[in-house]
């Protein structure tokens, strides 16, 4: 079966971007400043008011990745050991292109792709006039075309869910916020246009992601 791993970065639009009206909407549960600073974080985590950063692919069999990003130049480059392939486009060309490639697999895997990635990138192609070209919201119950892994290994929320990062330190896997980035780092490598670190961030997640699915699939899933 031909698999994909796939994970997505996201950030917010300045909340002064929006109108009077949108702005009262978005902050109108905030009732002091931390509060505030909440509904602005959670703005990063809707299509509606957050743009899309990067996605990342990667095949948990060959070894082979994409990572699609912002950057203010069209680029493409291979890490140094060629395995994965590094494109620097638009918005609107990082969701024409990631459409085009998920059609070629079989099954994809996620990290709460069922709760965030996949509607992210739905709703967000449409504002964009992109039409997508496979369902990433199959039948929940049956991981065979999406696997979100989140829903694994909370057996469908049996147990508490926890972050990327702490499944993979109780796994013994590297986990991407070691190199000292997280995706609250998003917004000061944007502003700084530090576009390639974006793109190495994501594909750490998408390669963490992938090591947590092969030990979900030799010793959970029977």
């Amino acid at each position: 079966m031909n698999k994909v791993v796939f994970d997505i970065e996201s950030l917010a639009y300045p909340l002064e971007s929006f109108d009077e009206e949108q702005q009262e909407y978005i902050t109108k549960f905030a009732k002091n400043e931390e509060e505030l600073e909440d509904a602005k974080l959670k703005m990063n985590l809707s299509p509606l008011t957050a743009q899309l950063l990067a996605i990342g692919l990667f095949n948990p069999d060959s070894k082979r990745g994409k990572v699609l990003y912002q950057s203010e130049v069209k680029e493409n480059f291979f890490s140094e050991d060629s395995m994965i392939e590094f494109v620097g486009t638009d918005e609107k060309g990082i969701l024409t292109t990631f459409w085009e490639d998920i059609k070629r697999y079989n099954q994809f895997i996620t990290f709460n792709g069922r709760g965030f990635d996949s509607p992210f990138l739905i709703l967000r192609s449409a504002m964009l006039g992109i039409k997508p070209s496979r369902n990433l919201l199959p039948y929940r119950y049956d991981p065979k075309i999406h696997c979100d892994l989140l829903d694994q290994l909370t057996f469908y929320g049996a147990f508490r869910r926890y972050s990327l990062d702490f499944y993979c330190k109780a796994f013994n896997i590297k986990s991407p916020k070691s190199d000292g980035i997280s995706g609250l780092d998003m917004k000061q490598l944007y502003e700084e246009k530090r576009f390639k670190e974006i793109a190495g961030y994501c594909i750490g997640d998408v390669i963490a992601t992938a090591e947590l699915y092969k030990i979900w699939n030799e010793y959970v899933n029977v």
